[in-house]
């Protein structure tokens, strides 16, 4: 902890040219590039941006080799280093956001270049760019009554994460001011039912709830979120954001404010506002600040204390990722292009929700859709929409379901038919019939494995010679978690982890195997993204021959196994022995392997 304001001297602003002097000093930089600059800045951007920036955007060079240029990162790091405080890179998600708006004003934390990360009971952690402007610090220890402890962080993302969270704060407290109306909460949470007649919410094109729902959409682009989850509660609601499969609670607002957002959300969606007992489904598309296009699918689900809302974020950009992009090995690679290369049959996706089945096929028709294919697909409801398919959406209330969808694209001369999922005997026998007269069927099904998929076709009534006469291949999948790049790092291998994972299969054992201590880049998880693996069965004559009416998918398994098949687990190895992940991360992610 830095000494205190009377061992610092007086409080103080940062100057460009001490922070110049004591980089020289302290073997940074050299002084003839020190001197350059302070020849070349203006006045008043000295006084206007702080000095670490100036530095910075000048790309000043290291005085020691191999003399990489000084990164605003790495002079923040250095200023904490050299004033003895610690240094912070900010996690917007760990700042307690709905607290710092009532311990400081933003035109205070402005002036003093300061922003509240985390405020308890006994003290308040801010984040200050300005180590040498310690006159707030006995100001607010008096006022807030708690004890003041300060760290280090880049300019840059103070005034950035101040501007956003004390607006949003700002917006929240706006939403909520006004008389205390007992109407506000809503009639379907079953705590307020006692108020039987009571109904109503706040206006939601409120220029407040506006701000914040848009705040809250882009906060979760910039944090790479897959979901966001729109909780409500008695008194505060939840807005959680899954990240790479990961749940994070990410603000806290009142549950008036909630309803109020949630509304506002839906009339985004083309959804009936006024209907909060029944689910809904609805869609947003938008464009982020960096002009990226991105689909959002809404779903509403009535709970005990309202109506829960989430939103599902699909990145178009995904459907332009190669397959090896996606995790698709080099052998991988030549059975799928195998399988999908085939007039007509079926090919079925496999893996529980959220393992990237969608991603694969829409990826794969995004490279089969020329010109001179015509690709139809029938969705529940429609993942992302692609000009290059013919898109139809299930609508069970007007009596569209998914066979009734392939019955009518084979009317519609389809050369590939992709079908969202088969789930029941009626669209099976649909698929089938559509494989048969030439088409080539994509489909998915929530099975544990690839060979389980034949006997899931069983159960649901397709009959043996069927699946034997159309069925091309089949692939299961899942997403595992990708080891940060920026903290990887590589320790001695678990050899009895690693016999349990591979065996029976003979993989060379390694010395070494990667992991991830965690950084601020991944959140201290050790893991940023996700990548899939892979089974891949693709059923030749002899493995068919095994398809009978008392099929028996551990015969075909152990077949399939010395006709060269990997397992899940066989592929999240190999993903291992790269140093893509862990062993830990695959014992996780893949099922238990069956002899």
């Amino acid at each position: 902890m830095v000494a205190d304001q009377s061992e610092m001297g007086p409080s103080r602003r940062l100057a460009l040219d001490e922070v110049l002097d004591d980089l020289v000093a302290d073997g940074m930089l050299e002084a003839a590039s020190a001197k350059t600059l302070l020849r070349t800045i203006p006045s008043k951007d000295r006084a206007d941006r702080h000095a670490l920036e100036i530095i910075a955007k000048a790309e000043l060079r290291h005085a020691k080799p191999p003399h990489r240029v000084l990164a605003l990162e790495e002079l923040t790091f250095w200023l904490a280093r050299h004033v003895g405080l610690e240094y912070l890179r900010i996690d917007p998600l760990k700042i307690d956001a709905p607290s710092i708006g009532d311990l400081v004003s933003t035109a205070y934390a402005a002036w003093n270049r300061i922003l509240p990360i985390l405020v308890t009971s006994e003290r308040a952690v801010f984040a200050t760019s300005e180590p040498y402007l310690t006159a707030w610090v006995d100001e607010l220890r008096t006022i807030v009554k708690r004890d003041i402890e300060r760290v280090v962080a880049n300019p840059i993302d103070i005034e950035r994460y101040r501007k956003e969270f004390f607006g949003v704060s700002h917006s929240i407290k706006g939403a909520t001011a006004g008389p205390d109306d007992p109407h506000w909460r809503d009639l379907h949470n079953l705590e307020a039912l006692v108020e039987l007649g009571q109904s109503g919410t706040l206006d939601a094109n409120d220029s407040h709830i506006i701000h914040i729902v848009d705040w809250l959409l882009q906060y979760a682009f910039d944090q790479r979120a897959s979901d966001i989850h729109m909780e409500p509660r008695r008194d505060l609601g939840n807005i959680r954001f899954r990240i790479d499969g990961v749940m994070h609670q990410a603000y806290q607002v009142p549950a008036k404010v909630m309803i109020a957002v949630t509304s506002r959300v839906k009339i985004l969606g083309r959804m009936d506002v006024a209907e909060k007992r029944r689910p809904q489904d609805g869609r947003i598309k938008t464009r982020t600040k960096d002009g990226r296009e991105l689909d959002m699918r809404l779903s509403t689900m009535p709970t005990a204390f309202g109506e829960k809302l989430v939103i599902r974020i699909f990145n178009p950009t995904v459907l332009l990722n190669d397959f090896a992009t996606l995790g698709f090995g080099p052998e991988d690679i030549d059975r799928w292009k195998g399988m999908v290369g085939q007039p007509h049959g079926i090919i079925l996706v496999t893996g529980p929700t959220g393992s990237g089945k969608t991603t694969t096929l829409y990826s794969t028709l995004k490279t089969l859709a020329t010109p001179r294919i015509n690709v139809c697909t029938v969705e529940d409801p429609i993942e992302m929409v692609e000009p290059a398919f013919n898109q139809m959406q299930v609508q069970h209330s007007i009596g569209l379901n998914f066979a009734s969808g392939i019955r009518t694209m084979m009317r519609q001369d389809p050369d590939i038919i992709m079908v969202g999922e088969i789930r029941d005997h009626e669209t099976a026998e649909m698929a089938v019939q559509a494989s048969l007269t030439g088409h080539l069927v994509l489909s998915t099904l929530h099975t544990n494995d690839a060979p389980s998929a034949i006997t899931r076709l069983l159960d649901i009534g397709v009959p043996h010679y069927l699946i034997k006469a159309t069925v091309i291949g089949i692939v299961a999948q899942r997403l595992v978690r990708t080891l940060c790049v920026h903290c990887r790092q590589q320790k001695p291998l678990d050899v009895g982890l690693w016999e349990s994972l591979v065996k029976p299969w003979s993989l060379s054992t390694p010395a070494v195997s990667a992991t991830a201590n965690g950084c601020p880049e991944c959140r201290n998880t050790g893991y940023r993204g996700r990548i899939g693996i892979y089974e891949m069965l693709a059923l030749d004559r002899d493995l068919r021959t095994l398809i009978t009416p008392d099929f028996d998918d551990s015969a075909l398994r152990q077949l399939a196994y010395r006709k060269g098949l990997r397992p899940l687990r066989i592929g999240g190895a190999l993903k291992v022995l790269a140093g893509v992940t862990s062993l830990e991360e695959v014992f996780q992610v893949t099922p238990t392997r069956t002899e």
